[in-house]
């Protein structure tokens, strides 16, 4: 909101990457996400979400990426994709940061993590519904951050 920053997340997540810290370029990273998932805990706003005037979860139930290159920037990663929502794909770049060293986790799994972070504009993937304040502005700003938190397991 231009008021104020309303967080939520999406609660069905999936998602592949193959990645070798040696060899970041030969790096895959796909992810699929359930848009009727969304949760800003407050329901009334979360239906608004899933409605035609913004994510249209009937018509589009997913949101999808697909790396097209990862590369090693500074002491992180940038990977840059192609992110589809409502049908419209762009493409963005996710800066990858916070990599974790390799560790066991207490099921006897090797795990890394990582965080990564873009912006993009709503209006790019056709979300332009808004409402006209009484102060002057907008209800909804244009922006969008996207954070994502990732934890990696080690395969084979």
């Amino acid at each position: 909101m231009m008021i104020t920053n309303v967080r939520g997340e999406f609660q069905k997540v999936s998602g592949e990457a193959v990645f070798d810290p040696a060899t970041p370029e030969a790096s895959k990273v796909t992810a699929t996400i359930d848009v009727a998932s969304i949760n800003t805990r407050e329901e009334k706003r979360d239906g608004h979400l899933r409605s035609a005037d913004f994510f249209d979860a009937e018509k589009h139930p997913t949101i999808t990426f697909e790396s097209k290159r990862v590369r090693r920037a500074g002491d992180g990663y940038e990977v840059v994709g192609d992110l589809t929502i409502r049908g419209t794909t762009r493409e963005v770049t996710l800066t990858v940061e916070d990599v974790t060293a390799e560790h066991a986790d207490p099921w006897g799994n090797r795990r890394i993590g990582a965080s990564a972070r873009t912006k993009v504009r709503r209006s790019d993937f056709g979300m332009t519904w808004n409402s006209a304040l009484e102060a002057g502005g907008v209800l909804v700003g244009d922006e969008i951050s996207i954070a994502i938190e990732v934890s990696l397991i080690k395969q084979g």
